[in-house]
């Protein structure tokens, strides 16, 4: 087991007898010179011996302080060296991303092209995952969850927030029961997700009696990826949430035939452990998923879709 002094100490004493001066050193090391005298006199404290010696106002070595400053010197250009290259290493490779199906499928996937020609040196790789992840056992660097935004001991920042409200295919429009006002739901078929946004609150809202609206032919899954396909197969009405059925909306697949909206009470996070922010490439992943957050809210200000299917566009 290694017995090492501080490595405060050791980095003021090497600034000191680099620059033969405490003022110096203390410049260098962004702290006071007396912090720079308080570390160096620990130093000595803890060795034993004295390092540093006045003479006519000069502050010299002492035959200690001249056998300790080489390879210690050494020692901390070694360790810078390794830490550069280290973080140099993290510039590029894989980078782990954690998230789930409906929001891999639907939002993060088709922007994944743009961020490879920003970044050609990362290597992102997804992991589906509906589940809390454990950063220290699974591997993971970064991930993306849906919920309230309480995930202690992690570095959490809120990147989406969305509404919720009625999808159905363009067909049910149309024909011999369409789809014109809320209270026509009563002739649909109802297709349901588990999450807790569902059919009761909404009709609520709408002012319209539950119990001779809703309809008892439901289809219910557990994805809202599927759930959205089944709509756009004209198997039903669905409650679209809006980061989710953004590019449905915009390729016509799915039309909103009501004006209604609720907000959740969830939201779209990204999450990685504390102090992972600041290794390159996971900050890279971090300010492009903000960026395209960004792009989303200028292209509907603009009137144009947030996804424009050109996956290789930089924006």
């Amino acid at each position: 087991m290694r017995r090492l002094p501080p490595l405060n100490a050791l980095r003021s004493f090497e600034a000191a007898a680099r620059h033969l001066s405490f003022t110096k050193a203390a410049e260098e090391l962004h702290v006071t010179q007396a912090a720079v005298s308080h570390q160096i006199k620990a130093l000595e404290e803890y060795l034993g011996m004295s390092l540093f010696k006045r003479q006519n106002r000069n502050l010299l070595l002492t035959d200690a302080g001249q056998a300790y400053f080489p390879p210690l010197r050494e020692a901390l250009d070694r360790i810078n060296d390794a830490t550069t290259k280290l973080k140099e290493r993290d510039k590029a490779g894989v980078l782990r991303v954690s998230t789930f199906t409906s929001f891999a499928a639907k939002w993060l996937v088709p922007r994944l092209g743009r961020f490879g020609a920003q970044h050609p040196d990362i290597e992102v790789r997804l992991s589906i995952n509906d589940t809390l992840i454990d950063f220290g056992s699974d591997g993971m660097d970064v991930g993306i969850r849906y919920g309230s935004g309480n995930y202690k001991g992690l570095r959490v920042e809120r990147l989406l927030t969305e509404v919720v409200f009625v999808v159905c295919s363009p067909k049910m429009l149309t024909g011999p029961t369409p789809l014109l006002k809320p209270q026509d739901l009563a002739n649909q078929t109802f297709l349901h997700d588990d999450l807790p946004e569902d059919w009761d609150t909404w009709l609520e809202a709408a002012g319209l009696d539950i119990t001779t609206v809703q309809s008892t032919r439901d289809l219910v899954f557990n994805h809202s990826e599927m759930v959205l396909q089944a709509a756009a197969e004209g198997l039903g009405v669905a409650l679209g949430r809006s980061v989710l059925v953004a590019s449905d909306l915009a390729a016509g697949r799915l039309v909103k035939p009501f004006d209604l909206e609720l907000p959740t009470q969830s939201a779209y996070y990204f999450v990685c452990p504390e102090g992972a922010i600041e290794r390159p490439k996971v900050r890279a992943f971090r300010d492009f998923l903000f960026a395209e957050v960004q792009r989303d809210a200028h292209m509907s200000a603009i009137g144009m879709p947030g996804e424009d299917r050109d996956s290789t566009t930089s924006p």
